[in-house]
């Protein structure tokens, strides 16, 4: 079991150049990405992309991406020769009208624009490859801090079942017994008010049955039982596991409310409040769950 939090970052340096990369990542229904690259990387978000996906299934990450160019000569010098002889023809056109033509070489190479500098372009392969890198080794951490903050998840849900269990035992054994309370109550009262008239018992045993099948929720406890059997098994599971525990809650939610529709019991009443208080603990806990 892994939670969707948790923070990574990777660090790859090579070929005089270094790459670094951050994630943070935060509760979401699906995987969700968030990638900022400098400019001259865009090409780099499909790799990326690819990458996260196998990594993660679920959660908002943001990735932050920093990448450094040390190159010592990454700089070279662009010689203009076409206007370089544009002009030393000049210098020769002046001589035909009777000027000394004294331009040199180094003062040509003085002139505006004969001489620039310009960087020369980056690799994208060796860039791609310090990325991908990098990425690999946010991930990794990532993945680390999300299993480690999976194992208190696990922990504190797998108790919460069992709490939620040993609920669902106590309306079990209470369940029967308010049938027979409610037939003695329901006798008693015919009795006080009928007084010197005698008892329908059969009227009295049809209403008993009746309350005993409108009451009955032996279906409801075999259902809990089974979900949260159903719960423990998933939870076993490798994987993206919140959305199955999710939808798993919701129906552990949704028999504990129809046994408590049922209930015409104090007791048993207070047990069904318990009981969803523990399901409502267990559904904030899932979703952190990845």
């Amino acid at each position: 079991m892994r939670s969707m939090t948790g923070y990574g970052k990777g660090v790859a340096e090579g070929y005089e150049r270094k790459a670094t990369i951050e994630m943070k990542a935060v509760n979401h229904r699906a995987l969700d990405l968030i990638i900022k690259l400098p400019r001259g990387l865009a090409f780099c978000e499909d790799i990326l992309r690819k990458i996260l996906s196998e990594y993660f299934f679920r959660g908002h990450l943001e990735v932050y991406c920093n990448y450094e160019d040390n190159r010592l000569n990454k700089e070279k010098i662009i010689f203009d020769k076409g206007l370089a002889m544009q002009f030393l023809e000049l210098g020769k056109q002046l001589e035909e009208i009777g000027f000394a033509n004294d331009i040199t070489a180094s003062q040509v190479l003085r002139m505006p624009d004969v001489l620039r500098t310009e960087e020369e372009a980056d690799n994208d392969e060796i860039i791609a490859s310090l990325i991908e890198k990098a990425a690999r080794e946010a991930c990794e951490k990532l993945v680390g801090m999300r299993k480690h903050e999976g194992e208190m998840l696990y922990k504190d849900i797998s108790a919460r079942f069992d709490n939620l269990e040993k609920i669902v035992k106590n309306i079990e054994k209470r369940a029967p017994g308010i049938s027979v309370a409610y037939g003695e109550k329901l006798e008693e009262r015919m009795k006080e008010a009928l007084k010197d008239y005698s008892l329908d018992e059969t009227r009295l045993y049809n209403e008993i049955a009746f309350f005993v099948d409108r009451s009955n929720i032996d279906e409801e406890i075999a259902r809990l039982n089974g979900h949260i059997e159903h719960g423990r098994k998933i939870m076993a599971q490798e994987g993206s596991i919140g959305e199955a525990l999710d939808f798993l809650a919701q129906e552990l939610m949704r028999e504990a409310n129809t046994t408590g529709s049922k209930s015409n019991d104090l007791e048993l009443t207070r047990y069904v409040l318990d009981a969803k208080n523990e399901i409502k603990k267990i559904k904030e806990q899932i979703q952190n769950v990845e």
